[in-house]
């Protein structure tokens, strides 16, 4: 046809969750593709209370528009939190609220990326980040990664060697999709490389507060004294993804780039939203419900992870997060994970193939497996379904070991 769209738009593609989930929507389907938190814990009755109460004491106020920084009493909440559990020293004029923090990561884009500038992530990186950063048309380079995240010697090799580098984005708690937590060593050594180049830096943190194992570790955004660091936060794993309430933390000049793109995109946050979760706030407990879900998620992480030991064979790798959703799993060299999501299909079980993560492709023996969405009995049967079409592919290859952990 006659119509012709921007080239940027050549440059960008559906997510593959996305596209996935649209599969996985059918009720026999096990699915692990998805980062959906648990339903049964979405507080439905409390917030029916919170919902008439907010409409009988300011209703006239919910459903009208707000200012673009977002409802003051929210912000002055999140910047209380985010002092508290990530020892910043922030307070509510240096937050913005986002539809979700991934409008935060399409922000972070617009205001830093020209055509061919360098963003440099970690490999493999969140493929949301990496689908909106793409409409801005930058390169990618990917830093490589062990378990303990972000190398920081290669890090600094391509910052000294590439003039180009616009911004660097790090998810360093419980990373999407590895899970992999950065140790204190390693954050403080990436905040000295960060502040000798002085190159802004998006930290991702949609898990932070969903920890299992460990002591809370600082956050990048804490160690920051230059004011490089935007950070980005969100209540959609530690309350209610449909809200699509998330925020940007940043020092104000990069602030109020933020919020022009905030005015330009959709002049504001949803009111009532931003009400209803601050109301929330003041009639229950968030931290209480935090609570909830890390027992939840901590136990269902557990029996996903035994199950990979008892049913995947010898020559599987998978980590083991500290908290977060998500496990990682590498398969021997050989197996295409994108083909055996086909087959796993066919036996009603979802993942996420792995090379999607992958900016620049290339690793196709990967896939990220979410264990918060699905409970305890199915996740048991699809791991054992995913273990069987396993040991066929190894069969087939005929070179690997077939027998399992037990």
């Amino acid at each position: 046809m006659a119509v012709k769209f921007a080239d940027r738009m050549g440059k960008v593609e559906g997510s593959a969750i996305r596209e996935l989930l649209k599969l996985t929507a059918r009720p026999e389907v096990i699915s692990f593709a998805g980062g959906m938190p648990a339903p049964e814990l979405f507080p439905v009755e409390e917030m029916k209370k919170v919902s008439v109460a907010v409409l009988e004491e300011q209703g006239q106020v919910a459903l009208q528009y707000t200012t673009t920084e977002g409802y003051l009493p929210l912000r002055e909440k999140i910047a209380d939190r985010m002092n508290k559990t990530l020892k910043t020293n922030v307070g509510p004029d240096d937050i913005l609220m986002t539809s979700g923090s991934q409008q935060g990561l399409d922000f972070s884009g617009k205001v830093f990326i020209d055509k061919g500038d360098v963003i440099l992530c970690e490999s493999p990186s969140y493929m949301g980040a990496l689908n909106a950063m793409k409409a801005y048309e930058p390169q990618f380079i990917e830093i490589n990664t062990d378990n303990d995240g972000m190398i920081m010697e290669d890090l600094e090799k391509v910052l000294a060697s590439n003039d180009r580098v616009k911004m660097i984005y790090v998810i360093p708690d419980f990373q999407n999709p590895s899970g992999r937590t950065w140790p204190l060593e390693r954050r403080l050594k990436f905040m000295e490389i960060i502040n000798k180049y002085e190159i802004p830096v998006v930290e991702d943190n949609p898990y932070g507060e969903l920890r299992f194992d460990g002591e809370s570790l600082p956050s990048l955004k804490s160690l920051d004294t230059k004011g490089l660091v935007i950070y980005l936060g969100t209540f959609s794993k530690i309350f209610c993804p449909g809200y699509r309430l998330g925020w940007t933390c940043a020092s104000p000049k990069i602030l109020e780039k933020f919020n022009i793109c905030k005015q330009g995109a959709d002049l504001q946050a949803s009111t009532i939203s931003q009400m209803e979760v601050n109301k929330f706030m003041d009639m229950y407990d968030l931290d209480e419900h935090v609570e909830k879900i890390k027992a939840c998620y901590v136990k269902r992480r557990d029996i996903m992870l035994q199950t990979m030991k008892e049913e995947f064979p010898e020559s599987v790798e998978f980590t083991h997060p500290q908290g977060g959703l998500f496990t990682w799993v590498t398969f021997p060299e050989g197996i295409d994970a994108g083909e055996m999501a086909k087959k796993c299909l066919e036996k009603n079980v979802a993942y996420v193939p792995g090379a999607s993560f992958y900016p620049n492709g290339g690793v196709y023996n990967t896939c990220r497996l979410n264990y918060s969405n699905m409970p305890e009995e199915k996740i048991v049967e699809g791991i054992k379904r995913m273990g069987e079409v396993l040991r066929e592919e190894l069969a087939k290859s005929g070179n690997e070991q077939l027998t399992t952990n037990e």
